[in-house]
């Protein structure tokens, strides 16, 4: 037996020596790089300094590694999938409500954590987050994260910020004396049905919704019925960003679900704009780089993904956007982002935010939950007026 014994831990010393030296001649494969890199992201998410030169962090990774990189943006989770179903990019920055679509999908490939040098510095909240681990398998990087916030016009609260997401679900008469009627927006993507979601669990306890993404017969009618009073009011269903940003500029928008990038954008363009969570909480999103099964720039692709750790980049990323770094470190001496940026963009409230999740109809909460498609076709029939 001992003799046996010390077979398996020779035999586990040998594995273990094995894989390191595998890693390292990997890591330096790694190194030389293909050249290009393309990459799915979100609006904000993947900057080069054109439109405010203190947000860069591509053209330096471009210079250090040869790696040209090029960016698809993508307004909505499902028009992310879709770009990754077709293939011929790399990367993609995923929230939760994708990611594991992605990966069901056998779109995305297993990642190799000992590639990634900062994968240690990482929050250990995210390091095994749910929406990029399956099976114990690592299916990403964790980026940045934050959540969903009601952005309105300070004008017409007249300067105090509501406490309730009824603003944009219920007809009511604003601070400034007018209808919220044609004002408000909502979100063009059926996962604002966890929204409206949200909002019951808060004010209809009765319903028993234990998860906004896990809702039984009873209690997604109640939400889609949330939903269609919220037709009657909303003047635009938004997904683009910049339209939105126009929108409350130029159109009478004064209130909607938004991203904190909206809410900098109007800010620094010295806006009568605010944000806050109101009562009710909020949902959230935590995003994962991800990589393509059929990457053509593997190498390109680790090296991004190691580059986006560190804490430099997760500091300017959060302060362009207005969210969290996945890499404490990040939270001290970044100039962009402050020493009270984490702090402000909400850092210690992530156990509140309610992130993104793909609904499936074997859930945990209860026997059996509405799944993802129907919230699809649901939700085109709820903006259809139907």
């Amino acid at each position: 037996m001992k003799q046996f014994l010390k077979s398996c831990t020779a035999l586990t010393l040998s594995l273990a020596f094995t894989t390191q030296v595998l890693a390292q001649e990997a890591l330096k494969e790694i190194g030389k790089g293909e050249g290009e890199l393309s990459i799915v992201a979100w609006p904000g998410y993947i900057e080069r300094g054109d439109t405010d030169k203190a947000y860069d962090w591509v053209t330096g990774f471009e210079k250090e590694t040869g790696c040209k990189v090029s960016v698809k943006t993508a307004a909505t989770s499902d028009e992310m999938v879709a770009l990754m179903n077709e293939g011929d990019f790399d990367l993609v920055t995923a929230s939760g409500d994708a990611s594991l679509r992605l990966v069901a999908g056998k779109r995305v490939q297993p990642i190799n954590t000992d590639l990634i040098k900062s994968w240690k510095t990482l929050d250990e909240r995210m390091q095994n987050a749910p929406w990029h681990t399956a099976k114990g398998v690592h299916y990403g990087v964790p980026y940045v994260w934050g959540p969903n916030v009601l952005m309105y016009n300070t004008e017409a609260f007249k300067d105090k910020a509501p406490t309730s997401w009824n603003v944009v679900f219920e007809e009511m008469k604003l601070p400034d004396g007018k209808s919220n009627k044609g004002r408000i927006q909502a979100y063009d993507g059926p996962i604002h049905i966890a929204d409206a979601a949200n909002y019951l669990m808060f004010h209809k306890p009765e319903l028993g919704i234990k998860s906004p993404y896990e809702l039984n017969e009873d209690q997604y009618k109640a939400a889609l019925g949330i939903l269609r009073v919220q037709r009657t009011l909303a003047g635009r269903y938004w997904h683009d960003a910049m339209i939105q940003v126009d929108d409350f500029k130029n159109e009478g928008v004064v209130a909607s679900g938004s991203w904190p990038f909206q809410v900098n954008l109007l800010k620094a363009e010295k806006k009568p704009i605010a944000s806050v969570v109101p009562e009710e909480g909020a949902t959230g999103w935590a995003d994962t780089t991800m990589l393509h099964v059929d990457s053509k720039h593997p190498n390109c692709a680790y090296m991004w993904m190691e580059h986006s750790l560190s804490p430099k980049v997760q500091g300017d990323v959060s302060a362009w956007f207005g969210a969290n770094p996945s890499v404490g470190a990040a939270c001290k001496g970044n100039e962009l982002l402050t020493d009270e940026g984490c702090g402000t963009n909400g850092y210690n409230d992530f156990d509140k935010v309610k992130f993104w999740r793909t609904p499936v109809s074997k859930c945990e909460t209860q026997s059996e939950c509405v799944p993802y498609h129907r919230w699809v076709s649901d939700y085109i029939g709820v903006i259809g007026g139907r």
